[in-house]
């Protein structure tokens, strides 16, 4: 299915340039009411809830997306800035037809997009979004509201309050924070003001770094995609465990209490042993995406637990759990789904779930959250000019093939292209470092000068 506006998670892009700009913002919200009224075989769709992350463009965006769903008859709720978790709550909460996040996850400030949520707080199909891109490139005037139907719009002043009780509600009961020192660094992002808070009121100790946004800081040297500032403060403080959150909160990275970094792969497979021992994980096993560790799959096997693979993108990751009746999943890059709580990637809501591991710091973190050896691995990005299709060079479909032959049995390679941006990732992981290295590079060489020559 060719999409020309919504990627792996949204519609994304250099905000005030196509396809973000404020009229496509507008439009977006308009084909988005129609197509929703529709499917509702004509009843009237009549609740939106938008919310945003902290970056300068989003004031434009939320403005011209208001005024594209009030002029469908709409009633809009804006909450501010909120993780994009707590907006697929607050659309299931609330009754709410539509759910609107607008945020460009962990990109910098320049970027943002658009994710949009159905009435069950699930993100959007692809035959949905699929529908809705049909009905921008269309006349849709004759959609509009009668003068007398013209939507209202209000905030919502207790968004967060209510973020906040919905994630310490899934806290085990009868245990605490207390006995915990936390790092918290929310990369100046949609989390600033409830991670803190979430974690304050379960009794941690917090230290929180990262919580000035700016409108233009969001992501820059802090957050999931750069942990650097957070290694150094948890050794700097002495602290248990130190957690980093992305732009949107839906995506978690943490640190042990030695500076070293864990990702999502260990994460979920810690909770994977911890539930089914206590007898939660459903049906056994978990969902994880292509890019998940090798070392994972054969760690849990060993453990009885199955490890189903889906598509890059944390809402592949629950359709397959919904499909297949699991609790658990996520990714490498630290979107973790609970679904027994959340319909999304919830980074708040699985670190809570981690930290219970430790047991108010009785059990180090580095030892309680890593928990099996990785393969090793390694992967690599290579940017190219929109337009071009590397990918479908005949020299670089050879190389592949002779990665793949390369590497046989004794590991795997993955190539794709991002679904939120023009780049190519390239994934080896092998018994071999020498020869997963050498592998990436051929790789990474024939895609640059395929690009090159388009």
């Amino acid at each position: 299915m060719t999409r020309r506006y919504f990627g792996t998670d949204g519609i994304r892009g250099q905000a005030n340039t196509f396809p973000m700009t404020a009229e496509m913002a507008l439009k977006v919200a308009m084909a988005t009411a129609v197509v929703m009224r529709q499917r509702r075989n004509g009843s009237h769709t009549d609740r939106v809830v938008i919310g945003k992350d902290t970056r300068l463009s989003c004031y434009m965006l939320e403005q011209a997306m208001t005024a594209g769903f009030l002029s469908m008859g709409m009633e809009v709720i804006l909450t501010g800035p909120i993780p994009t978790p707590g907006i697929a709550k607050l659309t299931q909460s609330l009754r709410a037809d539509i759910g609107v996040m607008i945020s460009a996850s962990h990109n910098s400030y320049q970027d943002n997009g658009i994710k949009l949520f159905g009435a069950d707080g699930y993100k959007l199909g692809d035959d949905i979004e699929k529908e809705i891109e049909e009905k921008i490139d269309q006349d849709i005037n004759s959609f509009l509201a009668a003068p007398a139907e013209l939507g209202k719009a209000q905030r919502l002043d207790d968004a967060l309050g209510r973020y906040v009780e919905s994630i310490k509600h899934t806290f085990p009961k009868g245990k605490s924070l207390d006995g915990l020192k936390v790092v918290v660094d929310c990369a100046h992002g949609a989390a600033y003001k409830v991670a803190p808070m979430v974690l304050w009121e379960l009794e941690a100790d917090v230290i929180a770094i990262g919580c000035s946004p700016d409108g233009r800081n969001i992501n820059k040297n802090y957050g999931a995609t750069a942990t650097e500032n957070l290694q150094k403060a948890v050794v700097e403080n002495g602290a248990h465990i130190g957690m980093a959150l992305d732009g949107d909160a839906d995506r978690l990275i943490m640190v042990d209490e030695k500076g070293s970094k864990i990702d999502g792969d260990q994460l979920m497979a810690a909770l994977a042993v911890s539930w089914k021992e206590q007898g939660l994980l459903r049906k056994d096993g978990i969902v994880t995406t292509v890019m998940s560790n090798l070392g994972m799959e054969r760690f849990l096997a060993g453990k009885g637990i199955k490890m189903e693979r889906a598509a890059v993108g944390d809402r592949y990751v629950v359709e397959r759990m919904r499909e297949g009746n699991y609790n658990l999943g996520g990714e490498q890059s630290g979107h973790i789904v609970l679904s027994d709580h959340s319909t999304t990637g919830d980074g708040l809501l699985a670190a809570l779930h981690v930290l219970a591991l430790l047991d108010g710091g009785k059990k180090a973190a580095s030892a309680a959250l890593n928990v099996f050896k990785p393969m090793p691995q390694i992967l690599r990005s290579v940017r190219f000019e929109n337009g071009a299709k590397p990918l479908d060079n005949i020299q670089v479909k050879d190389a592949i093939k002779a990665a793949e032959k390369t590497l046989a049995n004794d590991g795997r390679v993955l190539v794709r292209a991002s679904g939120t941006e023009p780049v190519i990732r390239v994934m080896a992981e092998g018994e071999n470092p020498k020869i997963i290295e050498n592998v990436v590079g051929d790789l990474c060489a024939a895609i640059e000068k395929a690009a090159q020559s388009a």
